[in-house]
């Protein structure tokens, strides 16, 4: 998609959804960046994207954004164990800043985001996902092993997303 730079894009006119344009503006986003103009009207239609831009750009937005509209519009609610969206990153410290913006982002939607990773006991963990979560972020070794003990089951997962790909083809994932 090529956008001229010179009209002024808002979050509104990228077909967002009233709830997630308060939640933004709360949050002190003015305009959207050149990757969330980009982004967010491909994925509102439901298509896939490849995304590559520098730290601070915006990408989380770019894609949290049309994924919580698409979740919020559509689909049956969670069952238990079972996970609507997949956010992938490769470390504790990735996924619990993309789970925070996520979770800031969801404030005025009635959708339930947690994140998963190793380093803390996975009893509380296994426990909240009995209930189903719509956007679980996770680490992969932690989703293996609550996958491992039936703790999460993605027969309903409609999304995955992996941030910082390259990354965790890096660590070996």
């Amino acid at each position: 998609m090529n956008f001229s730079y010179g009209i002024s894009m808002t979050f509104a006119s990228l077909g967002l959804i009233e709830p997630l344009l308060r939640a933004l503006e709360a949050l002190g986003y003015q305009t959207p960046t050149p990757v969330q103009t980009q982004a967010i009207p491909p994925v509102l239609a439901g298509r896939d994207l490849m995304a590559c831009a520098q730290t601070g750009t915006g990408k989380t937005a770019g894609f949290a954004l049309p994924l919580l509209q698409r979740l919020t519009m559509e689909g049956p609610k969670v069952a238990p164990n079972c996970v609507r969206a997949l956010v992938l990153a490769p470390t504790r410290e990735l996924a619990d800043q993309v789970h925070e913006s996520i979770r800031q982002y969801a404030e005025h939607l009635p959708l339930s985001t947690y994140a998963a990773y190793g380093g803390v006991s996975i009893n509380p963990q296994m426990m909240k996902l009995r209930k189903g979560v719509d956007v679980l972020v996770a680490t992969p070794g932690r989703l293996l092993d609550l996958h491992r003990q039936n703790a999460v089951k993605f027969s309903q997962l409609q999304t995955l997303i992996l941030d910082e790909a390259d990354r965790m083809l890096d660590m070996g994932f």
